[in-house]
């Protein structure tokens, strides 16, 4: 299972490069926002810093604008996946640029007929939004379950990125499903090494030390 970091923080994706927790990086407009700054340097150093995919999104909505912002945001790095959204003009786009050889993240996905339409296409990756369907009452793993079986039945080769993860148990979750990758926000990829009687564990070693090595 790949770990994709969800963030445009320079800080924290060093950070979890030096884990060794990172395979890839996804960012979208919010994110570069909030880092402020110029957002096409913001982008070139993560494609330096990362040498797996990262996936930068378009900011159009039809076509020909897809495709003119695709080609330009190829020139930050070899590494860059376009991040399309999930709409008739954009699996028209996803289609076209995959031709070009340009790999592309279909992302927004909220069901399994939308996840089907880009395995389909043979787009690189699809991003279903767990923490979304969540959030209005649905359940996004089943999705997540969903895509995967579907995907085996007809031995599409899209990867599956679970998208919108808020906690650790989207993770345990994602990787008993087996989904190909979950993209991560760095506050969760952290947590993923807590456990409180890991604490108490080590809180209690080290105390018996202390008394060992005071007698």
């Amino acid at each position: 299972m790949k770990f994709f970091i969800d963030t445009a923080n320079i800080k924290e994706i060093e950070e979890a490069k030096k884990m060794g927790l990172i395979d890839g990086v996804t960012t979208n407009p919010s994110l570069m926002a909030k880092e402020g700054g110029n957002v096409n340097e913001i982008a070139k150093k993560i494609c330096e810093i990362v040498d797996g995919p990262v996936s930068l999104e378009v900011l159009a909505t039809d076509f020909e604008g897809m495709i003119k912002e695709a080609r330009e945001l190829v020139k930050f790095g070899p590494n860059v996946v376009i991040k399309i959204p999930m709409t008739e003009e954009g699996i028209k786009a996803s289609y076209f640029l995959e031709r070009e050889g340009i790999p592309t993240n279909v992302t927004l996905v909220f069901s399994l007929n939308q996840a089907l339409l880009v395995g389909k296409i043979g787009a690189s990756y699809v991003s279903p939004f767990v923490g979304r369907l969540d959030d209005i009452g649905e359940r996004g793993m089943k999705l997540v379950e969903e895509i995967v079986q579907v995907y085996k039945n007809y031995n599409f080769k899209t990867e599956i990125i679970v998208a919108s993860i808020r906690h650790p148990e989207h993770v345990r979750q994602a990787a008993l499903i087996g989904a190909h990758i979950a993209t991560i926000p760095f506050k969760v990829i952290k947590k993923l090494a807590s456990h409180p009687l890991t604490d108490i564990g080590l809180e209690k070693f080290l105390s018996d030390f202390q008394k060992v090595k005071g007698a």
